[in-house]
């Protein structure tokens, strides 16, 4: 037999033997490591590995996703392209596609990126929006942030949104924050009913198609949905409400409804 298969076949190294069994690839020698110590030390350095390729991707992602976000930025959501978003970031095109899929792909990880500072507002910010009110202002004051982002022309989130299909829309992680907050601040409120089918019907309001519809062929003013939806809040919110959960700012907005909503 040819020495090189010998050399092969051999695993272990007999005494006297000059033969030395090739060491195995440094990943195959950190997984053999079986005391208790150095296997926390070799798991350790595996970790290790992991993470500096998972900071690579997470510095690619995000170079990609800025990139992405001037070209929103500078010519609309509407006319970003794959090719586009490559180009800019000085990538080829195939790497967009693999990390993101397609340009639906893309614009949802876009979009839960440009949305990060609304939803710290409303999580951790300072009130009406953020803790601190009760939950009746609060509420009110997170669906008239949400008319007024929507009414706006240059808010890129609601821009990324509306060049999304509904399906992908409702997926979005922004989508679903909206839910859990709005569902959360029913629970607070102590309202009657399913809070988690209640924030669906509360949030249909807020749809961009839906105040985009009421602003442009109903030729609603934002002013008017504002108190809409305040109106909304209270109706929607216990009777009992006036000292715990509904403070002076839904108050005013609920003043301020009754007074738009008299008008035709």
């Amino acid at each position: 037999m040819a020495p090189s298969l010998l050399r092969t076949r051999a695993p272990h190294a007999l005494p006297g033997d000059t033969h030395r069994p090739r060491p195995p690839a440094p990943h195959q020698a950190r997984k053999r490591v079986r005391t208790s110590k150095g296997k926390r030390l070799m798991d350790t350095q595996e970790d290790t590995t992991v993470v500096v390729e998972r900071s690579d991707a997470a510095c690619n992602r995000a170079r990609l996703l800025e990139a992405a976000g001037r070209l929103v930025a500078e010519h609309g959501a509407e006319r970003v392209t794959m090719e586009a978003i490559a180009k800019e970031a000085g990538v080829g095109k195939g790497t967009v596609f693999r990390r993101f899929g397609d340009r639906g792909g893309l614009l949802l990880a876009l979009l839960a990126a440009v949305e990060a500072d609304f939803q710290r507002g409303y999580e951790s910010g300072p009130p009406p929006l953020g803790p601190g009110a009760p939950a009746g202002d609060r509420l009110t004051a997170f669906g008239c942030a949400l008319i007024e982002r929507i009414a706006s022309d240059t808010d890129p989130g609601v821009a990324l949104t509306r060049q999304m299909p509904r399906e992908r829309r409702y997926i979005s992680e922004p989508a679903r924050a909206h839910h859990r907050h709005v569902a959360t601040l029913l629970r607070e409120a102590g309202v009657d009913g399913d809070p988690h089918m209640l924030a669906h019907a509360l949030l249909t309001f807020l749809d961009t198609d839906a105040v985009d519809h009421m602003r442009h062929e109903g030729h609603v003013p934002v002013a008017r949905l504002r108190a809409a939806w305040a109106d909304l809040v209270q109706r929607v919110l216990p009777p009992d409400d006036s000292s715990s959960v509904c403070g002076e700012g839904c108050r005013r907005e609920r003043r301020s409804g009754s007074r738009a909503l008299a008008r035709p």
